[in-house]
């Protein structure tokens, strides 16, 4: 039998720190998930693990994306799966671990199968969004699925703002004449492994508390200057996240910058607040407070092989 133990929870939890201790107690390597952590140019504002933690284990899919790069949930889930059978002919464990709830189900559950479409349909699409904005794909989405435009308002509203999630589901309506969520949870997807779910968690406060401290110290380590070097690149896919996107504002002179960086933490924290939404659907998650000494974890993940 082949476990994958799998490690969610919100940012700066201490997931990186759990995922080494089990690393190296399992004699295990570590896929990350988190989707702002594969870019290679991109380092303080994705808080990726430092040298020494990537020293202390195995990493795989930390910085080996450029933001250039066109890179999907969808390619990443073919590469992790690869990379889980070559873990798994060695060892009986690996660790996942990651904030992107999203990239977590894809690898512990897969996608379903979407028709073909038509590239003229897909540029007409990419045409429309440039020239008429975000707001034009939330509109199609809306009178095109309706259901599924309800279900992201309510459970993750920042994909509203995603200009190529939002093309997608689409381009998907448009080209099968079908709402995108006829083509969900249409198929089972077998995976040669089992999940062991550990969540870590911790009052809001504490939470609110690590994060603002968080941004402080990526601020000391010179995040305004790393946001600054990709200002340029600004409408890049990768940059749209929280930590740059603020930065950009205050280079063009919307935001003062201590404004700019409230409104990181500000973002941060309500970022941190969906991502426990998203993984507290599933029941199969065992969760720990994020104080929780790693030998009790590591007794409980035991107890489940």
């Amino acid at each position: 039998m082949k476990y994958l133990i799998t490690i969610v929870g919100p940012t700066a939890i201490g997931k990186t720190a759990l995922s080494i201790a089990l690393a190296q107690h399992f004699k295990s390597e570590i896929i990350s998930c988190d989707s702002r952590q594969f870019f290679k140019e991109m380092t303080i504002g994705t808080a990726v693990p430092n040298l020494e933690e990537l020293a202390s284990a195995k990493h795989h899919f930390i910085q080996n994306k450029s933001i250039f790069e066109n890179y999907t949930v969808g390619d990443y889930e073919k590469e992790a799966l690869l990379k889980l059978e070559e873990l798994f002919q060695k060892n009986d464990y690996a660790i996942l671990i990651g904030g992107s709830g999203l990239y977590v189900d894809a690898i512990l559950k897969g996608f379903d199968e979407f028709p073909e479409i038509d590239p003229e349909i897909r540029s007409q699409v990419n045409s429309n969004y440039e020239n008429l904005g975000i707001e034009y794909l939330q509109e199609k989405l809306q009178n095109l699925d309706p259901d599924y435009y309800q279900k992201i308002t309510i459970e993750n509203p920042q994909t509203l703002q995603n200009p190529q999630r939002m093309m997608r589901f689409v381009e998907v309506c448009i080209g099968s004449g079908k709402p995108y969520s006829s083509f969900l949870n249409q198929k089972k997807n077998n995976r040669n492994f089992t999940p062991i779910l550990i969540g870590l968690e911790a009052d809001r406060s504490i939470i609110y508390d690590r994060i603002n401290q968080r941004v402080d110290i990526m601020m000391k380590e010179g995040l305004l200057e790393e946001a600054e070097a990709f200002y340029p690149n600004k409408a890049l896919n990768a940059l749209q996240t929280v930590g740059y996107r603020e930065l950009f504002s205050y280079f063009d002179k919307e935001f003062k910058l201590d404004f700019a960086i409230d409104e990181i933490k500000k973002n941060t924290r309500r970022f941190s607040k969906r991502q426990l939404t998203w993984f507290k659907r599933n029941e199969s998650t065992k969760w720990f407070d994020y104080a929780t000494p790693k030998s009790e974890i590591i007794s409980y993940i035991k107890s489940k092989i």
